[in-house]
């Protein structure tokens, strides 16, 4: 994925969430906030190409040189 796509997503209000449940989670089993920045770069780097992948298959598969540009 591309920077562009990863900016792209972060537009996407279902990401956000997943980000904030991601924050929420890390935070409790450390014992202390994360931080946003942490949880979001960690979330882009573990689950956006698959979140991506079942939530928008088409651009999934454009991102990743599978689909019809």
């Amino acid at each position: 994925m591309t920077i562009k796509d990863l900016r792209a997503l972060l537009k996407d209000k279902r990401v956000i969430e997943e980000i904030n449940r991601h924050l929420w989670i890390e935070s409790q089993k450390a014992g202390y906030s994360i931080g946003l920045e942490r949880a979001t770069d960690e979330w882009l780097k573990l689950y956006a190409a698959s979140w991506m992948k079942y939530h928008m298959p088409e651009k999934y598969a454009k991102s990743n040189g599978k689909g019809p540009r």
